[in-house]
């Protein structure tokens, strides 16, 4: 998108957070919220510090995400006050406020050093990483649960603005994928295709959204695997990615799986099915469709896939009930995104309410019904995992499941396919790129 038109959207979504603030705050009896930037933490012992990003709730408003010790005061009818902090400093680059139209918003104070500001009198919160003796000095509620979960709901339902940076931050994570994948083909190690996916995505290791995950062969069975070897496999069968990008902010998470030289046959059947899937489950979504079941289809078309490849001996429905499904892929079918890579408010009601995973599904993030606005991923998932399975091995069950073939599809590790998705007024709007 050209700059001037992101400025334009950018002023809009400025001006709905105003209005909305307003409205949340009357509503909770506060003059007004001190939004914290955060900052990062030395590890023990260590004057090294761990990698930061900023508090959701700041960048919702400031699109930086590793601006340190700065504050944002936030009044209904009074314009925002951000106070910038910029060190003096000659051991460090000190940030300075980007030329950008956005920055006319506020009313800035530049500090040089780390601290609170003070709070004219009235009744105000504070929102953050804050403790609770920084709290006290400014007199202010610290992080109350009711205005942070109805804040939380202002970033449920993303403005325009919102949804051209998640979708600018997909077009740079897939540049990442492509050439992550092209690695892979010419056959090197998972670091290498990490270190390829940076390059091509245009960001370094610690501006990433989330740890990316790069696993070759078994460990693409690993969910969250955190490692990169540095060597080739000797034989190649599968490669998964799941990497990210920040844009302004606003995160991507794209997962791709591919087969490699020595990948069987059945398991690049199996991609393509899991791709289908998953097309599939993307062209149903629309407003006030559960997310729930969209979550619980997944498993009955999972369960006719195992059928259908000759895995499971049992009927769709059979391998559903018998929990073999749950087996194959335990995690979710997706979650909110936004300023977060796992979004706020996915387990609650639009009132507040908790709206917790059922308990045969614990792992669901996204439990609420689908609203326009909305952005969330879908990403069904087919893994062989060897803890999950060897339970059901020597039960009934086990009788349902061709051992043989999961054998021979052990070393391939698993399948995860995720795309980021609006939600729109009369369907649903793919962010992330074709393949």
């Amino acid at each position: 998108m050209k700059t001037a038109a992101l400025a334009s959207l950018h002023r809009e979504h400025l001006a709905a957070l105003d209005h909305a603030y307003e409205r949340v705050l009357n509503e909770h009896g506060y003059t007004g919220v001190l939004l914290y930037s955060g900052h990062a933490h030395e590890h023990f012992g260590d004057d090294q510090t761990a990698s930061f990003t900023g508090y959701g709730h700041f960048m919702h408003w400031v699109p930086l995400a590793v601006i340190e010790h700065s504050w944002l005061l936030i009044r209904p009818g009074q314009r925002p006050l951000l106070y910038w902090h910029a060190p003096q400093d000659f051991w460090h680059l000190p940030p300075e406020l980007p030329d950008e139209p956005w920055v006319k918003h506020f009313t800035v104070e530049l500090t040089t050093e780390p601290g609170s500001p003070s709070l004219p009198k009235g009744r105000f919160a504070v929102l953050g990483d804050v403790d609770s003796e920084t709290a006290a000095k400014l007199g202010a509620e610290l992080n109350p649960e009711a205005l942070t979960v109805a804040l939380d709901e202002l970033r449920v339902r993303k403005t325009p603005y919102e949804v051209a940076c998640l979708r600018e931050a997909n077009t740079c994570a897939f540049a990442g994928h492509l050439a992550a994948r092209e690695a892979f083909d010419a056959g090197e190690a998972e670091l290498d295709i990490q270190l390829a996916y940076l390059a091509a995505s245009r960001q370094r290791e610690s501006a990433v959204p989330y740890q990316n995950i790069v696993g070759i062969n078994r460990h693409a069975g690993v969910l969250h695997y955190q490692h990169y070897d540095i060597q080739p496999p000797q034989n190649q069968c599968s490669l998964l990615v799941d990497a990210g990008h920040r844009y302004r902010g606003y995160c991507a998470d794209i997962t791709r799986t591919w087969p490699g030289r020595e990948s069987s046959e059945h398991f690049s059947a199996l991609i393509e099915g899991v791709s289908s899937l998953q097309r599939r489950l993307i062209e149903s979504l629309a407003p006030g469709h559960s997310y729930l079941t969209m979550h619980e289809r997944m498993h009955r078309e999972l369960g006719e896939l195992l059928a259908g490849h000759e895995i499971v001996y049992c009927s769709a429905d059979a391998a559903v009930a018998q929990g073999i499904t749950r087996a194959f892929c335990p995690h979710g079918l997706g979650h909110l995104l936004g300023l977060q890579v796992h979004d706020v408010a996915g387990r609650r009601r639009a009132d507040g309410t908790p709206l917790p995973a059922p308990a045969n599904h614990p792992a669901l993030r996204l439990t609420r019904e689908l609203e326009a606005g909305m952005v969330l991923t879908v990403e069904p998932g087919f893994y062989v995992i060897p803890m999950l399975l060897a339970p059901l091995h020597d039960n009934a069950t086990g009788r349902d499941i061709n051992w043989a073939l999961v054998e021979e599809l052990a070393p391939h590790g698993g399948i995860r396919i995720e795309d980021n998705v609006a939600i729109t007024p009369d369907g649903h709007d793919n962010l992330t790129p074709g393949d």
